[in-house]
C-alpha cells in the first residue's frame, strides 16, 4: 500500500479512482465469497466498529454557565446588581416608590436572560444536528461472508472489505465502491450529503481524478444515503468516523468545542475591553471629583476633623455617574 493510500482522513484509499480489481486486491477480498471470519476480526481490530462516535453531551447547567463567561455580560450583571441595590435603597426611603424603581435592573436582567436563552438554544440545536446524523445511519445490511449471505447483519459490525448487496429502499450503512449491477440502473438519493435534488445514477467504472468532489464519485455510495431504484453489490471502503457523514459529525463537534472568532470579532473584543477600562476609570474619577457633595469636614487647628458622610448623596452621584 503506497503513501497516500492509508485509510483515515485526507490520506484514505481513493477507491473511486481505482479499477475494481485493484480495490478487491487492496481489501484482500473475493467477490464470490466475501471476507473470512479471521479477516473480519483483523479489520475490526484495526478500524473499530462501524458507528459514529458519541460525543460527550454537556449538562444543562454547564450550557447555562457558559453564557455568562462573556465580559460584556458580566458587566451587565454587575450593573443590574448595583441598580437593584440602589433601587431597593430608594424604596426603603420612599414608601410611595413602587415597582418603577426596579425598572432599570429588571430591563438589564431581562437582556442578560434573553442572551442566555438564545445561547443555550443554539448549543442545543448543535446537539440535535448530531442526533439527526446518527438517525441517518442504517441499522442492518445484507453481507456476504465466507460464501454465506447474511440477510440482517447489524450495520455496526461492517468492516472495510465486506461485500454488501443494496436494494431499492435500503439505507446505505457505510461508504462503498460499486462492484456489480444486478439491474439496468441504480440510483441513490444523496441530497443529505451533496445537496443534489434528484437521485444520482451510479456506475461501476472508476473515475480518473483522485481529487474530486463527492458529486463526481459516481462509482461510490455513501453512508446515510438511500437507494431509490435498482440493485447492486458493493465493497465497503470506509466505516464509522472515516465515512463522509462521519467527517461531517467530526466537523460539527470541533465547531462546538471551539470559538471561531473572525479578525473583526477579535478587534471588537479588544476594543470593548479597552473601552470598559477607560470608561470605568473616568466614571470613578468623576465620582471622586464630586466628593464635596457627600463628604464634609471641619478644620480645627489646621487639621480636618468631624468628618461627615452623606450616604444618600454618595449613592445618588454614584448612580448618576455609573448608570446614566
Amino acid at each position: 500500500m503506497g503513501e497516500g493510500e492509508q485509510r483515515g482522513g485526507v490520506g484514505s484509499y481513493p477507491a473511486w479512482a481505482r479499477p475494481l480489481e485493484g480495490v478487491l486486491q487492496h481489501f484482500q477480498v473475493d467477490m464470490s465469497n466475501g471476507l473470512t471470519a479471521s479477516a473480519v476480526e483483523m479489520q475490526r481490530t484495526t478500524f473499530g466498529w462501524n458507528e459514529l462516535e458519541k460525543g460527550k453531551k454537556k449538562p444543562f447547567w454547564e450550557l447555562v454557565t457558559e453564557q455568562f463567561n462573556d465580559a460584556l455580560v458580566q458587566i451587565l450583571l454587575v450593573a443590574a446588581a448595583v441598580s437593584f441595590v440602589l433601587a431597593l435603597s430608594d424604596v426603603n426611603k420612599m414608601s410611595e416608590v413602587g415597582i418603577e424603581a426596579f425598572t432599570e435592573p429588571l430591563i438589564i436582567s431581562a437582556i442578560v436572560l434573553l442572551n442566555a436563552v438564545i445561547g443555550v438554544w443554539q448549543e442545543s440545536k448543535a446537539e440535535s444536528t448530531l442526533q439527526a446524523l446518527k438517525e441517518m445511519q442504517s441499522e442492518a445490511a445484507r453481507v456476504l461472508r465466507e460464501g454465506i449471505q447474511i440477510m440482517d447483519l447489524p450495520a455496526r459490525e461492517l468492516v472495510p472489505g465486506d461485500i454488501v448487496e443494496l436494494r431499492a429502499g435500503d439505507k446505505v450503512a457505510a461508504d462503498m465502491r460499486v462492484a456489480a449491477l444486478k439491474s439496468g440502473t441504480v440510483r441513490l438519493q444523496q441530497a443529505s450529503l451533496t445537496g443534489e435534488s434528484e437521485p444520482v445514477l451510479k456506475q461501476i467504472e472508476e473515475g480518473s481524478d483522485e481529487d474530486i468532489e463527492l458529486q463526481g464519485k459516481e462509482c461510490m455510495v455513501f453512508a446515510g444515503t438511500t437507494v431509490t431504484n435498482g440493485t447492486c453489490v458493493c465493497v465497503v471502503t470506509e466505516t464509522g468516523m472515516a465515512t463522509e457523514i462521519g467527517k461531517i459529525q467530526a466537523q460539527i463537534q470541533d465547531a462546538a468545542k471551539e470559538d471561531y472568532d473572525t479578525p473583526l470579532t477579535q478587534k471588537l473584543d479588544e476594543f470593548a475591553n479597552l473601552l470598559t477600562k477607560v470608561v470605568g476609570t473616568i466614571c470613578v474619577l468623576v465620582w471622586l471629583v464630586n466628593y464635596k457633595y457627600f463628604i464634609s469636614w471641619d478644620v480645627e487647628d489646621g487639621f480636618p476633623a468631624n468628618f461627615q458622610f452623606n450616604f444618600e448623596q454618595a449613592t445618588y452621584y454614584f448612580k448618576v455617574t455609573f448608570l446614566c
